[in-house]
């Protein structure tokens, strides 16, 4: 689990392939005083697994379904990526919950600069957008950030010069690629409501209005 505050900036220095997957040697010096082998790291918002450790930085893997489901692939050599050690249960939530399960990756199509602070606005999967609401949390490559403006499948993100200075979004371009977690709660909420309308046809018919009291 994580908070989406991003503790460091991480450049990827490797990028090797293996049967399956690929490993990532990530170079860091913040975060390396407390990561050890087996211990799970959010890279752009995808929690990895770290499977070594040396002087200046650590490897991850990624195998299947998250090549499959995130921006994870598209990473070169050089690259700047978002890095944050798991919560630990005494820590502050300073963010939001974030579980590093990316849901989709979504796409920057507007970059504006408003004095000190920018405006973002990023496409997202469409099959995401009943999880958005004005206001609400939404991670974009593991960073916490709050929905200033929601039309369609378009996110509109106020980012403040503190968040852009240290995080990799000083590095994007318009046409870049994130990765997109909603709001894990929101998903709960879903399935619960689904469940209880599990007998009914429609998804919040008529009956399961009037069963909630509506």
């Amino acid at each position: 689990m994580f908070t989406g505050l991003i503790e460091e900036i991480g450049k990827v220095k490797r990028i090797e392939m293996f049967t399956g997957g690929i490993r990532l040697k990530i170079s860091a010096s913040k975060i390396m005083d407390d990561i050890k082998v087996d211990d799970s790291i959010s890279i752009n918002g995808v929690c990895l697994t770290v499977v070594k450790i040396d002087n200046d930085g650590f490897a991850v893997e990624a195998v299947g379904e998250t090549l499959n489901k995130t921006a994870i692939k598209e990473l070169k050599e050089n690259q700047l990526v978002n890095l944050e050690r798991a919560v630990k249960l005494n820590d502050r939530l300073g963010g939001h919950l974030v579980q590093g399960h990316v849901n989709g990756v979504g796409k920057i199509s507007n970059i504006q600069k408003l004095g000190e602070n920018y405006f973002l606005e990023v496409l997202v999967p469409p099959q995401l957008t009943k999880y958005l609401i004005d206001e609400g949390s939404i991670a974009i490559d593991g960073i916490s950030l709050t929905i200033a403006k929601l039309s369609g499948n378009k996110v509109g993100l106020s980012i403040i010069p503190h968040t852009w200075k240290n995080t990799n979004l000083s590095s994007k371009n318009i046409g870049s690629v994130v990765n997109i977690e909603t709001d894990v709660i929101a998903k709960y909420i879903e399935k619960l409501l689904l469940n209880k309308n599990q007998n009914d046809k429609e998804p919040f018919s008529q009956k399961w209005f009037e069963e909630m009291g509506y």
